[in-house]
């Protein structure tokens, strides 16, 4: 059974630093990428950014670049998400995906609980 397990959410106030890490389990994911998407409350999933196992690709959505790091540890098959500079705006429910290399939720096949991140004005 596939399994992605988020932690490091938590509040923090505006321009402060977090990192999210997600560990996976259950298969090799040496064929999928690792995305991260995120939830405000009345708003749709959106997507943050993405990372492939291997090579290294990654992409970032416009409102998160420069700001935000995503990063694996294949030997500890976790997937971080460094996040800088935080703003108001980025609290939500964050979410880590395994599937294909996209930017949209419908291609990724397994998803982690979320973890809330929270950002004081």
């Amino acid at each position: 059974q596939v399994q992605l397990v988020e932690s490091g959410g938590g509040l923090v106030q505006a321009g402060g630093s977090l990192r999210l890490s997600c560990a996976a389990s259950g298969r090799t994911f040496g064929n999928y990428a690792m995305g991260w998407f995120r939830q405000a409350p009345g708003n749709e999933r959106e997507f943050v950014a993405v990372i492939r196992w291997t090579g290294g690709f990654t992409d970032y959505a416009g409102s998160v670049k420069g700001r935000f790091t995503i990063s694996r540890d294949n030997a500890k098959n976790t997937v971080y998400l460094q996040m800088n500079s935080l703003k108001p705006e980025d609290t939500a429910v964050y979410y880590c995906a395994a599937g294909l290399l996209s930017r949209r939720d419908r291609d990724y096949a397994y998803w982690g609980q979320g973890t809330q991140v929270t950002v004081s004005s």
